[in-house]
């Protein structure tokens, strides 16, 4: 299993979406990615696309004006 981050901070819809999707297509199955955003959409965004995707939504918090999830390939 690995880890990856990406920092999407600044960025709008759906640039932290499609980042996402492009990243988690080239992981393996478990492998997991956290994704930094400060787009005060993106907690429905992510939802959204992990019940969409089948990707696991491990956590989401808000930190410091950032959201902060965490996702588990599926």
């Amino acid at each position: 299993m690995s880890h990856q981050t990406i920092d999407m901070s600044g960025h709008n819809c759906p640039m932290p979406i499609l980042k996402t999707k492009q990243a988690l297509a080239g992981m393996n199955a478990k492998d997991t990615l956290e994704v930094i955003c400060t787009d005060k959409g993106s907690t429905k965004d992510f939802i959204a696309f992990c019940n969409q995707t089948g990707d696991v939504l491990i956590s989401h918090r808000e930190q410091d004006k950032q959201f902060i999830f965490n996702i588990e390939k599926s």
